[in-house]
């Protein structure tokens, strides 16, 4: 019998991980873009996009950079999705050429919104759950739907209660 709350079934990621990660992302995304393979700009869904999209931008040699904030979650719980800032309009277009990146895609709101303000880009996370899958084009690592992901900026090191047992 499970008797573990939603939220311990979590699937830890520390710096290096993420990093490995969005390496692989990039690899993954390299050559893909319209323009002889490459992409003119990459947005970063802030926050938690900001970290891969760098990786990204370094890898791919990708100089122009942008953010769209999206609030989707309340702490832990999932609000109506909203944008509060928008990249700049003449970059975007219709996102042609461009390179969207997330740590996640959840419950694939998030994305949903911002692809239909810009329907041609390239919509990229880290890591996918079974429900977002259909709004992003690429990702590394799947994870169930109820697993929650804690991301390194916003974890501390701090002692944990084995799983089994208390020595």
């Amino acid at each position: 019998m499970d008797d573990r709350l939603p939220h311990e079934k979590g699937f830890h990621v520390s710096w290096d991980q993420i990093h490995r990660d969005s390496r692989a992302l990039a690899w993954r995304l390299d050559g893909q873009g319209p323009d002889d393979g490459n992409w003119r700009a990459i947005v970063a869904i802030t926050r938690g996009g900001m970290a891969p999209a760098m990786i990204i931008a370094r890898e791919l040699d990708i100089r122009v950079i942008d953010t769209i904030s999206v609030k989707s979650y309340n702490h832990q719980d999932q609000v109506e999705a909203k944008v509060l800032k928008a990249p700049d309009a003449g970059l975007m277009g219709d996102g042609t050429g461009i390179l969207v990146i997330d740590d996640l895609v959840d419950s694939g709101k998030t994305l949903e919104l911002v692809r239909k303000l810009y329907p041609k880009a390239h919509f990229a996370t880290v890591y996918a759950k079974p429900k977002g899958r259909p709004q992003v084009d690429s990702y590394i690592t799947e994870v169930s739907q109820d697993t929650w992901i804690f991301f390194p900026w916003d974890m501390a090191l701090q002692y944990v209660q084995p799983y089994r047992g208390k020595d």
